[in-house]
C-alpha cells in the first residue's frame, strides 16, 4: 500500500474522500503546479481562484487524468488515480471534466449529444435522464437542434448537461458559465448547484467569477504562480483576507494606509468599496475622480492621499468634489500581512 494512503488509513482523516498530496507538474521544464496538498470531503463545492495562467486549469487536467504529474499521489476514496501513462483512456470513471472547448459533436442534436454515452437498453430510461438534464441547463426547447446551429453559451450548456449525464462523483468545471448571457447565468447556476446537493456530488470549479465562488462554494483553494496560497471556508476568506492578491481576487479592494485615516499606526488594511460610505462629518476626506454607474449604486473613483480609492455610493458624485468618509469598523481590523 502507498505510503500516503497508509498513513491516512492511520489517520482520523476520512478515506470517503478527493486527497491530493505532494503534487508538481511541469510542461517540459517549466514548473506549472508546485506541491500542491489538500483534501476534499464528498459534496463540497470548491471553489479554485488565481490569476490567469496561476494553473487553476492545469490543476483539474491533472486531477481528472488528461495531465501526468511529475511527481505526488491523488486518491479518491480509497483509490489511487494513476493519470494518462497508466491508463488506456484519459480521464477516471467516475469524474467528468468540462473544459472550456464543449467537446461536442456538431453534426447531431442536442438530446443526442447529451444522451451519447447513456446506455439504450432501457430507451424509456434514456429519454427520461435526457429530458431532466435538459431542464436544468434550459435547454428543452432546443432538445431536436443540432448542435452547430447553437450560440457559444447554448453549446456550454449541452456540455454542462452532457457532463452530468452518467451521474459522475466529483464534477470539474473550469469557468463554467463564462460564454452564458447574464440573465440566465444566475438560474443556471442556481439549478445546477441544486442538483449537486442533490445528488451529493463533489465539484471544483475554477473561476474568475466572484458570484460562482460567494454563492455556491463551501471553501476556496487560492493558487498564486503554481503553489497553494490558503484553502479556507470561502466567507471567512472573503470576510479575512490575509493579502491584497486574495482580496483582489473577489472584487475592487482598497490598500488603505491607517495613518492616512489619523490613526497612529504603521499598519495597512484591506477595505472593500461597500465598506466606506460619505460622512461630511469625518476629518478624512478624498477627491472625487469618476462615478461609474453599477445598476444598485455607483462605484465611486477617488483620491486618498495621492492614491486611487474605490467607494460605493447611492448617486452619482461629481470630480472634483471632495467628500468626508467613514469606513466600517469591522475593516479597520483587517489588517494586510506581510
Amino acid at each position: 500500500m502507498d505510503f500516503f494512503l497508509q498513513k491516512l488509513h492511520q489517520s482520523s482523516i476520512s478515506l470517503n474522500m478527493l486527497a491530493i498530496h505532494n503534487l508538481s507538474f511541469a510542461y517540459n521544464t517549466i514548473p506549472v503546479l508546485k506541491n500542491i496538498n489538500f483534501t476534499i470531503e464528498p459534496g463540497q463545492h470548491i471553489a479554485l481562484i488565481g490569476a490567469s495562467g496561476c494553473g487553476k486549469s492545469t490543476l483539474l487536467k491533472v486531477i481528472y487524468g488528461l495531465l501526468q504529474p511529475n511527481e505526488g499521489e491523488l486518491f479518491w476514496k480509497d483509490k489511487k488515480l494513476l493519470g494518462p501513462l497508466y491508463n488506456l483512456v484519459p480521464g477516471e470513471e467516475n469524474m467528468k471534466y468540462l473544459s472550456q472547448g464543449f467537446e461536442l459533436q456538431p453534426f447531431r442534436t442536442v438530446a443526442e449529444n447529451i444522451g451519447q454515452y447513456l446506455s439504450n437498453f432501457e430507451l424509456e430510461l434514456k429519454q427520461g435522464r435526457v429530458n431532466e438534464l435538459l431542464e436544468i441547463v434550459e435547454m428543452t426547447d432546443f432538445a431536436a437542434t443540432k448542435v452547430e446551429n447553437l450560440s457559444g453559451g447554448q453549446k456550454q450548456r449541452v456540455a454542462l448537461a452532457k457532463a452530468l449525464a452518467k451521474k459522475p462523483e466529483v464534477l470539474l468545471l473550469d469557468e463554467p458559465f463564462h460564454n452564458i448571457d447574464n440573465f440566465r447565468r444566475n438560474s443556471l447556476r442556481r439549478n445546477l448547484f441544486r442538483y449537486l446537493n442533490r445528488n451529493n456530488i463533489t465539484s471544483i470549479t475554477a473561476t474568475h467569477d466572484k458570484t460562482d465562488i460567494l454563492s455556491f462554494t463551501n471553501e476556496t483553494i487560492v493558487i498564486r504562480q503554481g503553489e497553494i496560497v490558503v484553502k479556507k471556508p470561502t466567507q471567512e476568506l472573503y470576510q479575512n483576507p490575509q493579502d491584497y492578491y486574495i482580496a483582489s481576487l473577489f472584487g475592487e479592494v482598497n490598500q488603505v494606509a491607517l495613518s492616512s485615516l489619523g490613526h497612529d499606526s504603521p499598519d495597512n488594511i484591506l477595505v472593500y468599496p461597500h465598506e466606506i460610505s460619505i460622512d461630511q462629518n469625518s476629518s478624512t476626506t478624498v477627491r472625487v475622480k469618476n462615478s461609474y454607474f453599477n445598476g444598485s449604486h455607483y462605484l465611486v473613483e477617488a483620491v486618498l492621499d495621492q492614491s486611487v480609492f474605490f467607494f460605493t455610493h447611492t448617486s452619482a458624485l461629481k470630480a472634483p468634489e471632495s467628500v468626508g468618509i467613514h469606513i466600517d469598523e469591522k475593516a479597520l481590523h483587517r489588517t494586510l500581512s506581510l
